[in-house]
């Protein structure tokens, strides 16, 4: 018999038969402990924002009285004309310096990672991957580390307490970096890039008309890490700053909450203003999360 036929004739093992109705389902208890755990998550998550809403709409004496329940004592409206009247409007300023350095940084430190990482993948240049060894090492290092070396530079270069010291660090993120390169890796063919130089484009055209486009959701991924990380930023602030009307809404805000236990005034605009303060984040995330969402799953796809 020919090895062929007695391969044809061996018995083939029967494969399990799938239940009528689709996969069984998880145990019952399996679920509740799970749907427990995501309850939970959502509550310790939400308490403290659902916190910040009712107590924005108090004056001080409902604050201090724990009454944030009851329907009196609303007073959101002058809290609000508090909150920018206070200090010469100082606030409003604080804003817009946040609004400046997030907005503005994150979307220069997105397109700078995001071409750093595909540079990373798509070009063949000495000591490529040992380089990449030291951005994933940058990953590691904490941030609070890096404030006095960056300190101790700006002040060699006379940038300290000016809008750049806070500036200029926040465009370089090894992360970003990182993270551009995965995206590059699974929105960027080869092939099309080929097909692009084969047409007579340039690599700068190439990158600009072609690569950059199929990475649009990855370029916005990083944007909202970027945003979000910048618009939080306050140890490097505090050090780089001293004069108040640089600072961010982040340093701002802790200043005057460190004022308020000599005056209590201080309390109900620090309250309001850190309502106000999360709201440019919400609005980025509602607005871009169809982007925000298809870029984090580049990776698994590839």
């Amino acid at each position: 018999m020919s090895v062929t036929s007695a391969t044809s004739t061996a018995p083939r093992t029967p494969l399990p038969a799938v239940p009528r109705g689709g996969p069984p389902r998880p145990p019952l208890l399996g679920r509740a402990v799970v749907n427990l755990v995501v309850g939970v998550s959502v509550l310790y998550t939400l308490l403290p924002v659902l916190w910040l809403v009712l107590a924005a709409g108090k004056d001080r004496d409902a604050l201090f009285s724990s009454d944030l329940l009851s329907l009196g004592n609303f007073s959101f409206v002058q809290n609000m004309k508090d909150l920018f009247a206070m200090d010469g409007g100082l606030y409003g300023r604080w804003y817009g310096n946040s609004l400046l350095y997030a907005v503005v940084g994150a979307a220069l430190g997105a397109l700078i990672s995001i071409a750093c990482g595909y540079a990373f993948d798509k070009y063949h240049f000495p000591h490529k991957e040992k380089l990449f060894g030291l951005v994933l090492a940058a990953v590691m290092v904490p941030q609070t580390v890096l404030a006095l070396p960056l300190y101790l530079m700006a002040s060699g270069t006379g940038l300290v307490n000016t809008f750049w010291a806070v500036f200029i660090p926040v465009l370089f993120n090894p992360f970003g970096v990182y993270l551009g390169r995965i995206f590059s890796q699974g929105y960027v063919p080869n092939e099309v890039l080929e097909a692009a130089r084969v047409d007579g484009a340039g690599e700068l055209t190439t990158y600009v008309r072609v690569a950059l486009r199929m990475l649009g959701p990855g370029l916005v991924t990083l944007f909202l890490f970027q945003l979000t990380t910048i618009w939080n930023n306050f140890f490097l602030p505090m050090v780089m700053l001293s004069d108040q009307d640089l600072y961010p809404v982040s340093l701002g805000l802790f200043t005057w909450n460190s004022s308020a236990s000599v005056s209590p005034e201080y309390y109900p605009v620090v309250i309001t203003g850190s309502l106000l303060a999360i709201l440019p984040l919400i609005v980025a995330f509602v607005l871009l999360q169809r982007f925000w969402k298809s870029g984090l799953t580049a990776g698994s796809v590839k």
